[in-house]
């Protein structure tokens, strides 16, 4: 039998993906900022959710972790009935687009079809039987910016909005642009309380290691080879993971249901740069004379590969007042620095160790 949650006066969130990068970020920056709310984490732990993220909140009796898959419908609807949050905050899903080149329908599967249970879940706890809904609920669904397909480099002024059609390019931008639409129908059919927000690259602690930043840190120290896509020129917009965290829980409380707000760093930088920069740090913090230039290797270019993200954050700032706060020059640093000093955590993931992690969390469902 589910153990039943006992009655609680704090504000609850019912957050998914809560063990993976953008999601451990969230929970520790909400657990940091308000005393007054408990978060129920859920995570399938599949091989990018990582227990020991969460290590400095182990014993906080306003977290609870539960090991649930998205899609295993049962289980969410009783963590719905169990819990009655008053925010769902939907990050779990697979995020990497080399991987859904391989494996198209692994993300369909996730992406998809695991947000609609979730969104079913919440429709069926918070819905009346008169239509109306529960007042004070709302159900996040965190999108991506490459649902809108890809930016000329040649035109600087062009920039993803909220109207911007979309056009994605990869199956998980694919699978994510779905996602998106079902939540927003869910708002049009059932007048559910959504919003949907999408986020430019995000970078910061705990991203996992096949990820641009930092696996060429990984590489760097490691003196590997550092590979780059084609010419090197991507353009993406990079978003320091704290800020995106600010922005979701400022969403949460002041966006108008039914509505989309991109979330974006305005801090553009082609991949070859960003390799540059990792590079000059490492080598800078290390003074290790053997991470240069010259560990770059220039590898085939990925299939689909988008030119150029670059978001306009107008609405979010007009709307809700949030802006970018960390400058890339600034939150570059303090990620590698990260890193750097969190070589343990790393080599537990590059291991596998991670997996077998298993904390001292008296509050784990």
């Amino acid at each position: 039998m589910r153990p039943r949650a006992r009655s609680c006066a704090l504000k609850t969130y019912l957050v998914t993906g809560g063990a993976g990068f953008i999601g451990s970020n969230f929970v520790l920056y909400m657990l940091g900022k308000y005393d007054d709310i408990r978060i129920v984490n859920v995570d399938a732990l599949t091989y990018a959710g990582n227990r020991e993220n969460l290590r400095s909140i182990e014993g906080d009796p306003r977290h609870i972790f539960v090991q649930a898959d998205i899609r295993d419908t049962e289980r969410i609807a009783g963590l719905m009935e169990d819990y009655d949050p008053d925010y769902v905050v939907n990050f779990a899903a697979e995020s990497h687009v080399d991987r859904s080149i391989l494996d198209p329908g692994a993300f369909a599967d996730t992406n998809v079809l695991g947000a609609v249970s979730m969104l079913n879940a919440a429709r069926h706890t918070w819905e009346r039987a008169d239509g109306t809904w529960l007042p004070g609920k709302r159900f996040l669904q965190v999108g991506t910016d490459e649902v809108y397909g890809s930016l000329p480099l040649d035109d600087p002024e062009a920039f993803f909005r909220e109207d911007t059609p979309l056009c994605p390019h990869s199956p998980y931008s694919a699978s994510k642009a779905a996602a998106d639409q079902f939540a927003l129908a869910y708002h049009d059919t059932y007048g559910m309380p959504v919003l949907v927000t999408r986020c430019s690259n995000n970078y910061g602690p705990f991203q996992f290691p096949e990820k641009l930043i930092p696996l060429m840190i990984r590489n760097s120290l490691a003196h590997e080879k550092l590979p780059v896509y084609g010419d090197g020129l991507n353009v993406r917009d990079w978003l320091f993971v704290e800020d995106h965290c600010k922005a979701v829980d400022m969403v949460l409380e002041r966006g108008r249901v039914g509505e989309v707000y991109n979330v974006g760093g305005h801090n553009e930088r082609p991949n070859l740069f960003i390799v540059g920069k990792i590079i000059e740090e490492c080598a800078a913090a290390t003074g290790d004379a053997a991470i240069t230039e010259e560990l770059i290797s220039f590898v085939e270019d990925r299939k689909g590969h988008d030119r150029r993200y670059g978001i306009a954050p107008d609405k979010i700032r007009e709307e809700i007042g949030w802006e970018p706060e960390t400058a890339f020059e600034d939150g570059i640093v303090r990620t590698i620095r990260w890193y750097l000093d969190n070589q343990e955590w790393m080599d537990h993931v590059l291991s596998g160790e991670y997996r077998s992690y298993e904390p001292a969390d008296a509050t784990q469902v």
